[in-house]
This record gives structure tokens, sequence and C-alpha cells, in this order.
């Protein structure tokens, strides 16, 4: 499990290790750094699984779990170098990959995809008594719309953008998991977006505390979404999902993934993924959505290409790999 570490002394450290072996980004460091996000959510659970393992497995690299605002910071932080992997939701990992939305000021291709993961499920999230039963009752209300810099954000304001709401129709706060559930916990919103793989540590506390609901988001809302995020698709909270959801809620869900540098070494994204799926059996027993974590999910689902070494790997493994996932030279 990871130890919430301050972000400025571990890219100290971590830069401090590149420089003194002449290390660039795309080299193979003896220390590597996997940005995750807030500690009320998947990411960090099994990043810091992901890294405890990797490092276990590959004993001559020394992986560290990166605390962080999620997806579009993570990926600003390993475009900067500061990081080497990192999750992110597949919103965010096409906005890079083409230059578009959050990413548009950024050369095109210089993330590729690793691996994808589970689903990134949106949740929309209430109480009783607050009067919140579809996405158009957000109109005049308290809304957690996720922490800066979070694939949460992105999400939320896709899917509000996508049918006809903006910020000013409601009043925004930009909170963490964490935050979101407590602030719902103590009445001071009415409602809060998360998007994070199920179940997630800080839906289930509130649930524990309140009459926790989910707002469900229809076909339309979803297909409305769809045309300014293609990554996304209809999902469901199967009933049971979280305790006192006794019905079927619909969704939708963007695939998470684990992302790298264009330019990482082949040898090394090679190594990194064919340990990934040796080692995906104990990942699931840390969360259920590892359970997804499969070659057939990844080349099915992910939005953007693979690094060739990912490639190489799933080539190895007896897989056809299409064109679409191979970043042409």
């Amino acid at each position: 499990m990871p130890v919430p570490n301050s972000m400025y002394s571990r890219a100290i450290l971590l830069v401090a290790v590149l420089t003194a072996s002449g290390c660039a980004p795309g080299d193979r460091p003896d220390i590597l750094a996997l940005a995750t996000a807030g500690t009320g959510g998947v990411y960090y659970v099994l990043g810091g699984s992901i890294a405890e393992l990797w490092s276990r497995e590959l004993p001559e690299l020394e992986f560290v779990a990166e605390v962080t605002g999620g997806s579009v910071e993570n990926l600003s932080l390993l475009l900067g170098g500061d990081v080497q992997v990192a999750f992110s939701m597949g919103t965010s990992a096409y906005e890079v990959f083409h230059a578009t939305g959050s990413f548009s000021e950024r050369e095109p291709a210089q993330v590729l995809a690793l691996t994808a993961l589970y689903p990134n499920v949106l949740h929309l999230v209430t109480v009783e008594g607050t009067g919140v039963e579809t996405l158009a009752d957000l109109v005049g209300r308290r809304v957690s719309v996720g922490a800066p810099g979070s694939g949460t954000e992105v999400a939320a304001r896709t899917l509000l953008e996508g049918n006809g709401i903006t910020y000013d129709d409601f009043r925004p706060q930009r909170l963490n998991f964490n935050e979101t559930a407590s602030a719902l916990r103590d009445g001071n919103i009415d409602a809060g977006f998360l998007s994070a793989g199920t179940p997630t540590s800080a839906i289930m506390d509130l649930a524990t505390a309140r009459s926790m609901r989910l707002v469900p988001i229809g076909m339309a809302e979803v297909e409305n979404t769809s045309v300014l995020d293609p990554t996304v698709s209809r999902d469901f909270f199967p009933p049971g999902t979280y305790p006192g959801q006794e019905s079927e809620v619909e969704t939708l869900s963007t695939p998470n993934l684990l992302v790298v540098r264009a330019d990482m070494s082949e040898e090394l994204v090679y190594d990194l993924t064919k340990t990934l799926f040796a080692v995906r059996a104990e990942l699931a027993g840390v969360h259920p959505a590892a359970r997804h974590i499969s070659v057939e999910y990844t080349l099915e689902v992910s939005p953007i290409p693979l690094h060739p070494g990912a490639v190489r790997y799933f080539i190895e493994a007896g897989y056809e790999v299409p064109d679409r996932l191979i970043l042409s030279p």
C-alpha cells in the first residue's frame, strides 16, 4: 500500500537520482514514480500495489507511488518527466495523445498506453433529502465537480456541457473524493461527482454514515456526452455495488489506462507490461476492479495506441494487435 508523501520531496529525490545517473526521462532509471490520485479512490489503492509488485519482480528497479490530483495532473507530470508511469482515464489520455482539450497546447502522440485496466465509472452521488433525482436537478445546487487537475472534473464538465449545463447554472466546488464524501455527509453540498472504479472507498464510507443515492445518467445523456468524448460508453452500477443500492443504476464510463511517455525504452515497457500481467491475480485480490485487467480488454477499449514495448509483449503472448493500436512510424 502506498504511503502519502510530499509530491515535492519525492520529485526532488527523483530528479537527484536521475541527474546523478545521467538518465533522461526516456532512459531506464533506478527509481521510477507512478502517479496515482487521491487516497479515496481506486488509483491510490491499486497504484501502491502495482509499485510494490513491480519493485518485487524487477529488483533492479525501485518504484514509488505518488499521491496526486488525478488524471490531468498525472499526464502533466508524465510529460514533464517528473513521473515515469501514470494512471489516466481514457478521456484525458485521448486528449493528450491528440493534443486537444486540457492538452491543446502540447505536441500530439507524446503519451502511449501500457495497458487498459478497468472501467472508470462516473458516479453522481447525493443523499436523501436534497431533492436531486436527475442531472437536470443540479441547476441551482451546490455540487462538487472533482479536485482541480482530476479526471473527475474533466468527466463532469464533459457530461454537463454535452447536456446543456454550465458551471454558471449551479455552485461548483472542486473537492477530492474524501472531501466530496465528507461534504455530502455533513450537508455542505447537494451532490458530487466521482469518476472511479467500483466500489470506491470514499462512497462506501459515505454509505455507512448517510442514506446515499446514485443519480442515474440515462442513455440519451450518455449519447450527448459521447459527441464530445468518443471514449465514453453506457455503463451500469449493478444492484448492491454500494450499501443500500437495491436496483441497477444507469451511468457512463471510460476505460482507465496505465500510460507512459512515447520515448520510454521499449525494453523497459516490455518488462513492465509482462510483469503486470504476471501479477494480475494478486492485484485482483487487492481490489475487485483489477479483475478487468486482461489483454482482451486492452485491445478492445484502449482509446490510444500502445507503446511498442506493450505491443511486443501482446504479440509474444499470442494476440493480434489491431492496427489502430500500433503507432505509425
